[in-house]
């Protein structure tokens, strides 16, 4: 009997972090992309001459899965590498002008994709959706 709350509680949100995440996965391939690119792209245009290390901090990401992510990036045209002066191992990240308009247009799906969820939600609903899912997060997290 225990297991049927857990499901309940663990299902519907498993069910609603696919969905959202394909509605916005579908967007970002609008523009060229995929949805993990937009934190990484958010993260260097927010930070310009973040590091690499740094970076892979700040994305959750270990740093060998973070430079195939980079090197798109960099064949893209997307992000400039620049070597540091005080250690030429180690690269200061920047988005050139395509990254920084690719950018611009994934922070609009982005927005477009906040407010499908704010209609299907609603307005009322949101704030004590929000609460309760950041109550989920902090007890199992």
């Amino acid at each position: 009997m225990a297991a049927l709350p857990i499901l309940a509680a663990v299902a519907p949100r498993a069910a609603f972090q696919a969905a959202a995440f394909q509605a916005f996965a579908r967007l970002a391939e609008e523009v060229g992309t995929r949805p993990g690119r937009f934190a990484t792209l958010m993260l260097i245009g927010r930070n310009p001459g973040i590091s690499q290390t740094a970076l892979s901090r700040a994305n959750g990401r270990d740093k060998s899965s973070l430079t195939p992510v980079l090197n798109d990036l960099a064949r893209r045209g997307l992000v400039l590498r620049q070597r540091t002066r005080a250690d030429q191992r180690a690269y200061r990240l920047s988005l050139t002008p395509a990254g920084r308009r690719l950018l611009a247009e994934l922070t609009a799906c982005a927005r477009a994709h906040e407010r499908s969820l704010d209609r299907i939600i609603g307005a009322k609903e949101q704030k004590n959706f929000v609460q309760v899912l950041k109550r989920i997060i902090a007890a199992m997290g």
